[in-house]
């Protein structure tokens, strides 16, 4: 069984269609809500990694939370990064997935899902 965890925020229409997709490829899923409880400090470390050439990727950068901040990304270290993020779930791309541990999947796109679930 393939280990998933899904950070959502349950008004986000987004994370729906992504939850609706992985149920029905009958995909099991730890789900959690990102704003009670942003991901993990290694998760959004490793999300930092993996994203290494657009670190403005991680953010939702289409919600009020990141545009009422006025920041430019690229000015800051990893480590102001994930102060922010930890500060405020809504600042965090969603859906954000853990897959085995060890890839971050963000947003939903369901040619991406099929490639790194199928």
């Amino acid at each position: 069984m393939k280990k998933i965890i899904f950070y959502s925020y349950l008004k986000c229409s987004t994370c729906r269609k992504a939850a609706k997709w992985l149920k029905s490829k009958d995909f099991e899923f730890q789900l959690i809500n990102i704003v009670k409880e942003p991901p993990l400090v290694n998760y959004l470390n490793l999300a930092l990694e993996q994203f290494s050439d657009d670190k403005k990727r991680i953010f939702n950068t289409r919600g009020k939370a990141f545009k009422t901040l006025n920041i430019d990304v690229y000015s800051l270290s990893s480590e102001e990064i994930i102060q922010l993020l930890l500060r405020d779930g809504k600042l965090i791309k969603r859906p954000f997935l853990i897959y085995e541990g060890k890839k971050i999947i963000l947003g939903f796109n369901e040619i991406e899902y099929t490639k790194q679930f199928i």
